[in-house]
């Protein structure tokens, strides 16, 4: 592709949430790494743990596209960004084919794939269907002329007789059946309360059941049809977008919690933060202590619940969080996840203890995008500056803070803990079109470390 979204590129998007297109998307990726091809992933909205399993199967980071957060302008670079090196991209869809922001802005899947003029391979759930598949295809190809169905995978298929029915349904509709694949609970992966278990928890495992999953794709889809389909993309004028400005001539260290209880951050973010001047050290905030020498935290989302034992456990990183962050020696960055890491407790169990509020795990699930007035200074955004970034938790805190007003279709509320040198908020930033959050923490971390640093612009 040449680093360029203008070459070979598709969608594979789904009738409804739960169809198996992350499953049929991630299998295409390793059948088509394991034919020689050199597919490029990228995943529509803001998901964080599909990019996970993409990145597994295709051997190369996984990205977002998402134009509700990054604007619809943002699309073709970012998607040029992810397809750079590669000779396909294959973009996962969200939900539904048409399912996006309830304000109606640009953010589905059909949206991005008409932004990129990319064609769509439709996955249907054909496990209790036969003529009528015909009736749901044929809804989804009109429904919207500006996105190309060019092709359907059917998902879930219960026999040979069954397959021969559902091909018959489509015939008339000169829609080409790509693959047909069968019921098969080996190619079920364990879920949680927030889809899939992140790849960061058992990538072995996961690994070996991509060699089956791409096997079984390679022998029930028809990837020549698949890439000719993705070559029928018609030319872009995209530019990739570039990570961020030139780093700074001395770069601060930034430590970044990972391990399997954060695993929540964009690959865009991570590069940002580079761009801006950051050495990044990934450590495991259930055994680790800091890295030495930094002085700047950034903690994303992921399970802390899952794993609070072990983070209450690690009382020495508890400690020197507590000293340096009621110190201001420590510029901290920490989101949904992060936010109950740093929290007094979790369900009662004792964590760092930085953010003087407590966590509880609900059966409630908080979720949408979300446009942010910033109300107090911080590392990440000038008070008066305006954000947008999207929640996903099961979670409350008491007291939620007042750092951010934040505000949606279905209301407005106070959230998230805020000092000049600390945001702790549910608050998930993209940073894939505006790195100006990246440049004020990285510039906030060299104020501490008495480096020099490029000052952030107006407002960021």
């Amino acid at each position: 592709m040449a680093g360029a979204a203008s070459g070979p590129r598709l969608v594979v998007a789904g009738t409804h949430s739960g169809v198996g297109k992350t499953t049929v998307a991630t299998g295409l990726l390793a059948a088509l790494r394991a034919a020689g091809h050199r597919p490029a992933p990228a995943k529509v909205g803001p998901d964080f743990i599909d990019p996970g399993y993409h990145a597994l199967a295709a051997g190369r980071p996984g990205r977002n596209l998402d134009a509700w957060i990054c604007g619809a302008d943002a699309i073709v670079p970012l998607a040029a960004r992810a397809a750079s090196g590669g000779d396909v991209l294959v973009i996962e869809g969200v939900m539904g084919l048409f399912d996006g922001a309830v304000d109606g802005s640009a953010s589905s899947t059909a949206d991005v794939a008409r932004l990129l003029d990319a064609p769509v391979v439709l996955v249907v759930d054909a496990s209790a269907l036969s003529g009528s598949v015909a009736a749901l295809v044929s809804g989804y190809a009109r429904f919207d002329e500006r996105v190309r169905v060019g092709g359907v995978i059917l998902n879930r298929v219960g026999s040979d007789g069954h397959e021969v029915l559902l091909r018959e349904a489509l015939t008339p509709l000169g829609i080409p059946v790509l693959g047909a694949l069968r019921r098969d609970d080996a190619l079920v992966w364990r879920d949680r309360h927030l889809g899939l278990v992140p790849v960061v928890e058992n990538p072995a495992a996961i690994d070996r059941s991509l060699g089956r999953l791409a096997a079984l794709i390679a022998a029930s889809c028809d990837l020549d049809a698949l890439m000719a389909l993705a070559r029928s993309a018609a030319p872009l004028d995209a530019p990739a977008a570039e990570p961020g400005p030139a780093a700074a001539a001395r770069r601060v260290r930034v430590a970044i919690a990972g391990g399997a209880a954060f695993s929540f951050t964009y690959q865009d973010n991570l590069e940002a933060l580079e761009g801006a001047g950051a050495e990044l050290v990934a450590f495991d905030p259930r055994a680790d202590d800091l890295p030495d020498g930094v002085h700047g935290l950034v903690a994303g989302g992921g399970f802390p619940e899952v794993f609070a034992a072990e983070l209450g456990a690690n009382d020495r990183l508890a400690a020197t969080l507590r000293r340096r962050i009621a110190a201001a020696d420590l510029a901290v960055w920490a989101e949904c996840g992060g936010l109950l890491w740093l929290a007094r407790s979790l369900d009662g169990r004792d964590l760092v203890g930085a953010v003087d509020a407590a966590g509880t795990m609900t059966g409630r699930l908080t979720l949408g995008y979300r446009e942010a007035d910033v109300l107090v200074d911080n590392p990440v955004a000038a008070a008066g500056a305006t954000l947008r970034g999207h929640e996903f938790h099961y979670s409350t805190l008491d007291p939620p803070g007042a750092a951010l007003r934040l505000r949606s279709r279905f209301g407005i509320r106070l959230e998230g803990h805020a000092a000049p040198d600390l945001l702790a908020t549910y608050l998930h930033l993209h940073l894939g079109a505006d790195d100006g959050p990246a440049r004020r923490f990285v510039a906030a971390c060299a104020r501490l470390a008495a480096v020099p640093a490029p000052a952030p612009t107006v407002g960021s």
